[in-house]
């Protein structure tokens, strides 16, 4: 029997819906919440710390790391996780589904090396340091991470692996069944109820809004199918957010070489990112290799690289730049202008 301690997932992905699987979406205000704190976090750094981007920038560079995010994060996922996405096509828009960014799927390993891309062409166009940019960059991203991993959580999606029943945050995914079964789906089809033209989805779709609708039939028949879950999604908001964020912050309480803040991003955030994925289920279709995801696999290097660059970094003979703290002197260098 079920532990009263599983908590059934009933949140509804839409802040508004449009209908036609379009509208806005709490994923889409997660990453608009981390540019708007990016570009915050970034403009303090230069008004209090030392920089060659002046406060004006700082937009511009948000909206090219923006840009740089979000092509690298979809390329990424069809690269990494499914490759299908760009030779198959749909008879409605967006037509090519490596463009259905709507219906999901961002690789944030992807977002980080088109982000690395954008810096550079950013850095080379405006005349700036591309490692300082790339320090910017590093610091505020951890936000933008943790406000994308709530949204997983919000959308059902990108779920844990089974725990205990009575495991205090154990979760039921609806999202594992309608991915899962079509016997299971065929199942509840009976229970749910008439759907008017204008909103006539999949099936797996009607069963989610039931279930987020509070449909007492279908969540009877619908909880018993299925598993306590860790809510991963979580885990990796504290571990890849909140605390890769505060590493960075100390790190840079005064200011460091070029490449320091951005090597050590790279580096704690593979180690967090790594232990997560034991608490994830791995992507549907992708085995695991000698125990470990793919995003794991993935990670290693960023690890490795990580500490290569910022030890690299810290022994070069130039001047230090960031700070976040105020009472940096901003003049030293002549870095300030």
């Amino acid at each position: 029997m079920l532990s009263l301690a599983a908590y059934l997932h009933r949140l509804d992905p839409f802040l508004l819906e449009l209908g036609g699987g379009f509208g806005i979406r709490w994923y889409g205000l997660s990453y608009l919440a981390g540019f708007v704190l990016a570009y915050f976090l970034i403009r303090r750094v230069t008004r209090v710390g030392i920089s060659t981007l002046v406060p004006e920038q700082v937009a511009d560079m948000v909206v090219a790391g923006a840009i740089g995010i979000f092509l690298g994060g979809r390329l990424g996922y069809a690269l990494f996780y499914d490759r299908e996405l760009f030779y198959t096509f749909s008879s409605s828009p967006p037509w090519w589904n490596l463009l259905a960014i709507h219906r999901g799927g961002m690789a944030s390993h992807g977002g980080i090396l088109g982000f690395i891309v954008a810096m550079f062409v950013f850095a080379r166009r405006r005349g700036h340091s591309w490692g300082h940019l790339m320090d910017l960059g590093a610091f505020a991203c951890p936000i933008g991470l943790g406000f994308g991993r709530v949204a997983n959580f919000i959308n059902g999606e990108l779920y844990g692996r089974p725990c205990a029943p009575d495991f205090p945050l154990a979760v039921l995914f609806p999202r594992e069944l309608v991915e899962r079964s079509d016997a299971d789906l065929q199942m509840l089809a009976p229970l749910l109820p008439p759907v008017p033209p204008s909103r006539q989805t999949g099936l797996e779709d009607q069963i989610l809004r039931a279930i987020q609708e509070g449909n007492a039939q279908v969540i009877e028949a619908v909880t018993p199918l299925l598993t306590p879950r860790h809510p991963s999604q979580l885990y990796e908001a504290l571990l890849e957010g909140l605390v890769v964020f505060l590493v960075l912050a100390l790190i840079w309480t005064r200011p460091r070489r070029p490449l320091v803040v951005g090597g050590s991003f790279l580096a704690v955030y593979g180690v967090m990112r790594i232990l997560a994925e034991f608490f994830r289920e791995p992507d549907e279709g992708i085995a695991l290799v000698m125990g470990l995801s793919r995003g794991q696999w993935l990670s290693i290097p960023l690890v490795a690289a990580g500490l290569v660059i910022a030890l690299l970094a810290a022994r070069r003979k130039v001047a230090p730049m960031g700070g976040w703290l105020k009472g940096q002197e901003t003049s030293a260098a002549g870095a300030k202008r």
